[in-house]
């Protein structure tokens, strides 16, 4: 078969449109779209473009492993009451401000005998003197460390800063020592934050893994292995670049621990995903004869317009996550949109030039199956469409009734912070947290922060007031700060630290407790510890969650309104995709709150919910725009509603559910993460884009744009007058231009 001259090739700049005439090249006329002229470019200057990309890759690379990572979590929440007595503790220079950790002993034969003393006490020395340690204090020198048995005790390390400023490797360093003691019957075990945060890894299988099954997915999908490489290379290009940039940044900015990993995950999950569209685009287009050339300037004029919109929407979403005004997700935010920019621009710079260079290979790679194939493109689609179209109401009802059964236990969601009673019972932390739950009570894992800006006698009273409450299983005696002016005490609940026993004591002793011995004492007492900034997190969240989710569903709804000048289209968007996301937190409430399928149950991480939220919205809104996008383009064309339905699922149906199998693959790598933040992102993810890309996308879509009919592309004429026509589909397909409409100048 004759090749084709390139673009470069032809003195006016034009390529054919595969049926013999000439159309208006990437290069050529000034009305050749934006997406088209960077497709051109990239095919021209493939070798310019792909060293472009190597040099920023490897350059940004060895920047991030010369300054290293400088991860720390923001846990503060301005305006909350545990933030309050942390910033009071700090400004009276209170030890509590300051993170600390237990070493717990257990020796049946008791603790306090001299053949145990002499393995613990040098030991206890060894520890005191490590990095990091500020203070430590022996159960031999404070006897209510000792159970009242004699057989458990544990020391208290306090260190010398907050615990998420705290190296990783001089908790871990402490751990050693510690554990090293151990033997002839004593078991030594570690419990605190810094310990359970030490012993999560930082990833690398999961991404593997993902990876993996990604590329099994694409070769089954394309028949060969260098066309399924391409999008994983994609997708490798742009994580690569992304997560050196946010190691740099980290050193800037407040950078949580547990982004890295998000967004790898969601970046190769996202990259293979935009990459694959364009592909398969491309491929679509040489299969109905155009050359490689013009079939990479039409997938880039029409995939690249829907991958463009599709990743403003992905941003969209995950920028609303700053509307919660928490520091701590604000950082993940936007390294996670970053991730998703950065990879839209590979998909639209880095894959055209691949296209270039390899594009022979791929080409007769994809020919060479087609001739093969036994049934014609999209042919399965096309029946399948035909299907649910006949019966629109069935396939409406009855995936949407199992939805919404899967959905009912997030009505029950508890948002808190699991603590390490539910860590592997193989941990060291979870074996300190059951030891001491045992010689203690499960309140001893975590104490309630009583601060008293008062005198002795006063705090003295609050704590007497304190040891009566309901719920309240002991309170130790003031201790001064510093400068004498504030006093702490701690308070030992009778219920573990993720209770929701423990929350409503913290509710209680705020709203009905202390404000009476407020005002019988004169002084002010606040709440504060890890355990009553849980139950402010969850709190918070809850209140701005309905801000977030109106402003999130609300400026992708008016997004979609620009693209395809619908407003049935948007609405139905949004409920499907809300749809989605209630289903993902009912299963992560199931499986994780409430203890199903083997897991430790505890509240669903306080972060999850939104981080889900946002992500899948963002995804989903993907899938809506692949999807309604070839339906549009068949519409404008045709003006035939039941028709772009069968020829919008007969294009893409095969691409968005190889683009969903592959999503959940890499989320599903999650699971295989020890923390239980990263399991929960993993299942809820997962499971939200199973949902969308199988049920709902082949499903209740389709459906319910058949019970709309030609309505679905209905806008009214005095707002199509003043709204801006913001095309997906190349130009030459669409149709005219409504008079006095403006034109984007992405078209």
């Amino acid at each position: 078969m004759p090749t084709e001259p390139t673009p470069a090739d032809r003195p006016d700049g034009e390529v054919p449109d595969g049926t013999g005439t000439a159309v208006a090249g990437s290069t050529g006329p000034a009305g050749a779209g934006l997406f088209a002229r960077v497709a051109g470019w990239a095919y021209r200057r493939r070798w310019a473009a792909l060293l472009t990309w190597v040099v920023v890759l490897v350059g940004l690379a060895v920047a991030a492993q010369a300054v290293g990572t400088d991860y720390h979590n923001d846990h503060s929440l301005p305006g909350t009451e545990s933030q309050a007595t942390t910033d009071t503790l700090r400004e009276h220079g209170s030890r509590q401000t300051a993170g600390s950790f237990q070493i717990v002993l257990h020796q049946p034969r008791g603790i306090d005998t001299a053949e145990v003393r002499q393995r613990v006490e040098p030991m206890l020395g060894q520890v005191r003197g490590m990095a990091s340690v500020a203070e430590l204090t022996s159960p031999y020198d404070d006897r209510g460390a000792v159970s009242a048995d004699g057989t458990i005790g544990y020391a208290t390390v306090t260190l010398d800063r907050p615990s998420e400023e705290v190296p990783a490797d001089d908790v871990r360093a402490v751990i050693e020592a510690a554990r090293a003691a151990a033997g002839d019957g004593l078991r030594v075990e570690l419990a605190g934050d810094p310990v359970r945060a030490a012993e999560e890894s930082e990833g690398g299988p999961a991404e593997g893994a993902g990876l993996l099954a990604a590329l099994v997915i694409l070769v089954i999908l394309f028949g060969s292995l260098l066309a399924a490489a391409m999008p994983i290379g994609i997708a490798i290009f742009a994580v690569g670049s992304t997560l050196s940039l946010v190691v740099l940044a980290s050193h800037v900015a407040t950078v949580a621990d547990y982004t890295a990993p998000l967004m790898a995950l969601v970046g190769l999950g996202v990259g293979i995903d935009y990459a694959l569209l364009v592909f398969s685009r491309f491929r679509s287009e040489l299969l109905h004869g155009a050359d490689r050339a013009t079939a990479t300037r039409i997938a880039l004029d029409s995939a690249g317009r829907t991958v463009f919109f599709a990743a403003c929407t992905v941003v969209i979403a995950l920028l609303g996550l700053i509307v919660l005004g928490l520091g701590s997700l604000q950082g993940v935010a936007v390294a996670v949109a970053l991730t998703v920019l950065v990879t839209m621009l590979a998909s639209l710079t880095l894959l055209p030039a691949l296209l270039a260079i390899v594009g022979g290979r791929v080409e007769r790679a994809i020919r060479r199956r087609a001739e093969r194939a036994k049934r014609a493109e999209g042919a399965v689609w096309r029946r399948w469409s035909g299907f649910v179209q006949r019966r629109p109401w069935l396939a409406l009802l009855l995936p949407t009734a199992l939805l919404v059964l899967l959905a009912v236990p997030a009505l029950d969601m508890r948002l808190g912070f699991a603590d390490a009673g539910s860590d592997a019972p193989t941990s060291t932390s979870r074996q300190a947290y059951d030891l001491i739950s045992t010689g203690f009570g499960p309140g001893q894992n975590g104490p309630l922060v009583v601060a008293v800006e008062g005198g002795q006698p006063a705090a003295t009273e609050v704590g007497g007031a304190l040891a009566g409450v309901e719920g309240v299983a002991s309170v130790t005696p003031p201790f001064p700060a510093p400068d004498g002016q504030l006093h702490t005490l701690l308070l030992f609940p009778t219920s573990a630290p993720q209770d929701a026993a423990t929350m409503d004591l913290v509710d209680r002793l705020r709203t009905e407790v202390l404000p009476p011995v407020e005002r019988s004492t004169g002084v002010r007492v606040s709440i504060g510890g890890g355990t009553a900034a849980a139950v402010d997190f969850a709190d918070a969240i809850s209140d701005r969650l309905p801000l977030f989710v109106v402003v999130v569903v609300g400026l992708s709804a008016l997004l979609l309104v620009l693209v395809f000048r619908s407003l049935l289209i948007p609405v139905k968007a949004a409920v499907l995709n809300l749809l989605s996301v209630a289903a993902a937190l009912g299963v992560i409430t199931y499986v994780f709150q409430y203890g199903n399928l083997g897991v430790q149950p505890g509240p669903v991480e306080a972060f999850v919910p939104v981080l889900i939220f946002a992500i899948v919205f963002g995804l989903s809104m993907d899938y809506e725009v692949f999807l309604v996008s070839r339906m549009h383009e068949h519409w404008e064309r045709h003006r035939d509603a039941e028709g772009a339905i069968r020829e919008g699922l007969a294009t893409t149906g095969r691409v968005v559910t190889a683009a969903a199998a592959i999503m959940i693959v890499v989320f599903s790598a999650f699971l295989f993460d020890p923390g239980r933040m990263l399991q929960q992102f993993g299942l809820g993810l997962a499971v939200a884009i199973f949902v969308d890309g199988f049920v709902i996308r082949c499903l209740i879509l389709p459906a319910v744009m058949q019970l709309f009919g030609a309505r679905a592309w209905w806008l009214p004429s005095w707002l199509g007058r003043w709204l801006p026509r913001v095309a997906l589909e190349r130009p030459e397909a669409a149709t005219p231009v409504t008079a006095g409409a403006p034109r984007s100048t992405l078209v």
